[in-house]
C-alpha cells in the first residue's frame, strides 16, 4: 500500500482529512467571509460551484465551527423528492415529528424556527444540497416558508448549495420572488495554480509526510489536468501516490503524474 510506502497515517487526498487541516485557499477564505455575514444579518445564501470544486467541504467546515449553544445544523440533501416528502425530512432534521397533512407540516415547520429561535434563542441553519435539482414547487415552497412576519424578520439562515443549473431555475419568473429573497451569493472558483503546491503540501503535512515529493512539473501537470477542481487534485495525486509506490519512485515527477492519470482515466 502507499501508505505504508511513503510513511502516511492515511490517504492525504481523500476524505477522512479533518475540517482543521483544510486549505485555506482564497477562494475558501472568500467563502467563509460571507459565511460570517451572513451570520451577523441570517436571510437565504446561495452557493455556486460546479462538481468537486469544493461546496461539501466547506459546508462540513461552517456547520462543525458552529456554537452549538447559538446554531442548530440541518443539513438536508433529498432534492428531487416530492413536497410532502421535503416537508417531512425538513421536520426531521429539525427534530419535529412530521404530520400527515401538508397545510399543518407548513406550520409546523414555521413554528419549529420560530420556537428554536425566538424561545431558544438558537439560529436554526437549514441547509439544502444539490438544489439544481429541486423542482419548481418546491422553490416555490421555499419562498412561502421562510417568509415570517410578513417578510420583516429573518430567524433563520437558509443555505441553497448547488450546481450552476440553479441560476437558470432562478432566472424564471416564477422563481423570481425567491431570487430576490437571497440576501448573499457566492460562486466558487477553486483552487488557483499558485496554491496548488501549498494545498499539497498541506494534505501530505496532515497525513504526516513533511518532505514535499511532488515537483514543480508534476505540480504543473495535476493543475493542467484539473483545472484547480479540488475532488480532481486529489484524485490525480492519489493515482500518482499509487503509480509511485508501484515502481518504487519515492518523488512524483511528470512522468509519475501521468501515469497514474492514465489509470485513472480508465
Amino acid at each position: 500500500m502507499f501508505r505504508q510506502f511513503f510513511g502516511l497515517k492515511y490517504n492525504p487526498f481523500g476524505k477522512e482529512i479533518d475540517v482543521s487541516d483544510v486549505y485555506e485557499s482564497e477562494d475558501m477564505k472568500e467563502l467563509n467571509s460571507r459565511f460570517k455575514y451572513i451570520q451577523t444579518v441570517r436571510g437565504m445564501f446561495l452557493l455556486i460551484g460546479e462538481p468537486g470544486v469544493g461546496k461539501s467541504t466547506a459546508l462540513r467546515n461552517f456547520s462543525t465551527g458552529l456554537n452549538p449553544g447559538l446554531y442548530k445544523p440541518c443539513y438536508f440533501s433529498l432534492s428531487t423528492v416530492t413536497v410532502m416528502d421535503f416537508y417531512r425530512g425538513l421536520l426531521i432534521s429539525l427534530g419535529e415529528v412530521p404530520s400527515y397533512k401538508k397545510v399543518t407540516m407548513f406550520h409546523q415547520i414555521q413554528q419549529a424556527i420560530m420556537s428554536l429561535y425566538y424561545n431558544q434563542k438558537i439560529t436554526p441553519v437549514i441547509i439544502l444540497d444539490e438544489v439544481q435539482m429541486l423542482s419548481n414547487s418546491i422553490l416555490e415552497e421555499l419562498r412561502l416558508l421562510f417568509n415570517f412576519k410578513m417578510d420583516s424578520e429573518n430567524p433563520f439562515i437558509l443555505i441553497l448549495s448547488g450546481q450552476s443549473q440553479i441560476r437558470n431555475k432562478l432566472q424564471l419568473a416564477v422563481n423570481a420572488p425567491l431570487k430576490q429573497r437571497i440576501t448573499v451569493k457566492y460562486v466558487m472558483q477553486g483552487l488557483k495554480f499558485e496554491e496548488l503546491p501549498d494545498y499539497i503540501g498541506t494534505r501530505l503535512k496532515a497525513a504526516g509526510l513533511h518532505e514535499n515529493i511532488f515537483t514543480q512539473s508534476a505540480i504543473e501537470t495535476i493543475y493542467s489536468a484539473s483545472k484547480g477542481v479540488p475532488r480532481l487534485v486529489n484524485s490525480l495525486a492519489t493515482a500518482s501516490l499509487m503509480y509511485a509506490c508501484s515502481v518504487k519512485q519515492k518523488h512524483i515527477d511528470e512522468e509519475i503524474v501521468y501515469q497514474g492519470q492514465k489509470d485513472f482515466d480508465m
